[in-house]
């Protein structure tokens, strides 16, 4: 007679599921480790192949840049005005401040091209308040508004573009 090496209670069947059951488990694992390894290894060799292949073109200037003048608009005088002026923008848009207390003073770059202009309105109240404006540094233009309402406007064109702006040719 044979002896069942079989528990009892547990059929053949029920063991060879067990048995199945524990066998894939190992393996998944170590198939686990293995991706996790080869995902780890791809990750740094994009990141060595970005840092090889990078250009570094992104350092550079756009080559397209807008060339621009430091303006700076100034208004002088009590209490407050509004105030609108022209910024720095590719299509020089102009900023208005509402009920500005002066005196206020503003510097930005203005692209060539584009005509550097500050105007003051005078709120119900008058009084009087000046503009005025510097193109790099250097007087351009004042003007004066005065009474209820005033208004005034300083406007001067920009000078050239200076010779590291200009296009070869």
């Amino acid at each position: 007679m044979q002896e069942n090496s079989t528990v009892p209670g547990k059929t053949q069947e029920s063991e060879a599921a067990e048995t199945d059951t524990e066998i894939p488990n190992k393996p998944a694992g170590d198939r686990a480790a293995l991706l996790a390894g080869g995902v780890v290894l791809a990750a740094c060799g994009g990141l060595v192949l970005y840092g090889v292949l990078d250009s570094g073109e992104s350092d550079r200037k756009p080559a397209n840049r807008t060339p621009t003048a430091a303006v700076t608009y100034e208004v002088t005088g009590k209490g407050t005005a509004d105030i609108t002026y022209r910024a720095r923008s590719s299509s020089g848009e102009a900023v208005v401040v509402k009920a500005a207390t002066l005196p206020w003073r503003k510097t930005v770059d203005v692209p060539l091209g584009k005509e550097p202009t500050v105007s003051i309105v005078l709120g119900e109240k008058g009084g009087q308040a000046r503009c005025t404006l510097a193109i790099r540094g250097e007087h351009a233009q004042s003007a004066t508004a005065t009474g209820t309402f005033g208004r005034a406007t300083c406007a001067a064109p920009l000078p050239g573009q200076a010779p590291s702006d200009r296009a070869e040719g």
